[in-house]
């Protein structure tokens, strides 16, 4: 394994486990710990943004130029992750087993469009 390689996965695997505990702390009324959990979840964004371009130093690559496919590519795994945890929401928190379903397999496709929106389709 490169050091670049390990050095993402200690970094983004920190950032991301401060990012949920963050959101749990947020959205866990019982925890009453609302503001602390903001502040966990901008910790773990931060170091997630930070680890990406360490990442892209260590491995000498150019920086992100923000293109039409970077913005059309984001929107796309936003409204694909969104759907989804609204379909999962419908069945597990609201009860509504068959409407979940299928909302969350629609958020499915959507991600599954992100293959060829990202590598493209070939021969």
């Amino acid at each position: 394994m490169k050091k670049s390689s390990f050095a993402a996965m200690v970094l983004g695997t920190v950032s991301m486990v401060l990012f949920a505990l963050g959101m749990c702390m947020a959205l866990i009324p019982e925890w009453g710990t609302f503001k602390p959990g903001i502040v966990f979840g901008c910790v773990g964004l931060a170091l997630g943004l930070i680890t990406l371009i360490v990442w892209r130093k260590m491995e000498h690559k150019a920086p992100i130029r923000i293109s039409g496919k970077l913005v059309l590519t984001v929107v796309i795994g936003v409204v694909g992750a969104l759907a989804l945890g609204v379909g999962m929401c419908f069945s597990m928190v609201w009860g509504k087993m068959v409407m979940g379903i299928a909302i969350g397999l629609v958020g499915i496709v959507i991600l599954l469009c992100l293959i060829p929106v990202t590598k493209g389709i070939k021969d």
